[in-house]
């Protein structure tokens, strides 16, 4: 398997590894935890679009690491984190609101272009999507 299916596949098991209904509070109200598991994934979906845009592997990685620790430091268990990255509903909740964030900034996956000018306006303006990303 070549290197960028092995990330690409490593990296969406480990954003989505984060994703099912805990107690009355939990992984899916983690507002930080989200939204960095929500930048992930739009710079693994501009990387897998635009030839131009490449991924920040170890970047990527270390930073994927940090969400856990971090979800670690507020009491979820690996059990519970991987849980809920696994979780179909949280997938789907997240799907959603990466169309929504694409949708708002004028970038279609069925559009390289697009996705290829999201990617170095966020590159551009150093977003966290943006420092997960490298222009070739």
């Amino acid at each position: 398997m070549p290197l960028t299916r092995t990330f690409t596949a490593s990296l969406f098991a480990m954003s989505l590894a984060f994703a099912a209904p805990l107690s009355a509070k939990g992984l899916q109200d983690e507002i930080q935890i989200n939204n960095g598991l929500l930048a992930v994934g739009i710079a693994d979906e501009i990387r897998n679009r635009c030839d131009s845009i490449s991924a920040r592997t170890f970047t990527a990685l270390g930073f994927l690491n940090s969400l856990k620790r971090g979800a670690r430091s507020k009491g979820y268990s690996n059990d519970e984190i991987n849980r809920y990255t696994k979780s179909k509903t949280e997938k789907a909740k997240m799907r959603k609101r990466g169309q929504a964030y694409l949708a708002q900034n004028g970038a279609s996956t069925s559009d390289a272009a697009s996705m290829c000018r999201l990617g170095r306006a966020e590159i551009k303006k150093r977003s966290q999507i943006g420092v997960l990303l490298r222009a070739r």
